[in-house]
């Protein structure tokens, strides 16, 4: 029964249209494959496994070469990590390899904005500033090129988003949602624990901040 048909003509018409596109086609398979949930979970977690070496790997990085500010980035970047899964959790976003790839990506450029304000940072304590001085006219310099680079890192994900389809939509908003959170904490947590840490007697050291004292002369 098809209802919302009002007259013996209208159905005519309709039952021409159904029988002219009816082409007697038969359907020959060329070839089938089945790809099973232990594929995608292998992958899935390789994904994952790559992400913490990566990540390990980062921690080492700034620990080493930025001494106490590698210090307050871990705690920054282990903040970021722990926000950003709490938020993916809170709007059931699925977990996929290119929402993995945005992730690790956005890891990457919260680094990078960190080794920004700390090279500034660095450039400030060389000239003979003070410790908490040259972290605030650090922050300032480096402000703008974050801004700059972040911006033009949301205009790419959302052209990604506007025209991609399915994956690609996936990694757009992990991307966005990653660029955002890690500005954030980069400006504020990150500088808060900063300008504390510069406040205490045997942290407001240009050791703490990786500047040797040849240096500083």
């Amino acid at each position: 029964v098809i209802e919302g048909i009002n007259s013996l003509e209208e159905a005519n018409d309709i039952t021409l249209v159904l029988q002219t596109g009816a082409l007697p086609v038969n359907l020959v398979i060329e070839e089938s494959s089945t790809v099973g949930p232990t594929l995608g979970r292998d992958a899935l977690d390789k994904g994952l496994y790559a992400g913490i070496i990566g990540f390990v790997l980062i921690i080492i990085f700034m620990m080493s070469y930025y001494r106490g500010l590698g210090l307050i980035s871990t705690l920054g970047l282990l903040v970021y990590v722990v926000l950003f899964w709490g938020i993916l959790a809170g709007i059931g976003a699925a977990l996929t390899l290119p929402g993995i790839a945005g992730i690790i990506l956005t890891i990457g450029m919260a680094v990078d904005a960190n080794v920004i304000i700390f090279a500034r940072i660095r450039e400030e304590a060389r000239k003979g500033k003070s410790t908490r001085i040259a972290i605030g006219d650090g922050f300032r310099h480096a402000l703008r090129t974050i801004v700059d680079a972040n911006v033009t890192t949301l205009i790419t994900a959302a052209a990604l988003y506007r025209f991609g389809t399915g994956p690609i939509k996936g990694f757009a908003v992990t991307l966005a949602l990653g660029v955002v959170l890690s500005m954030v904490i980069s400006l504020l947590f990150t500088r808060s624990v900063l300008f504390t840490a510069a406040g205490l007697p045997g942290l407001a050291r240009p050791g703490f901040i990786g500047v040797r004292k040849k240096e500083e002369q």
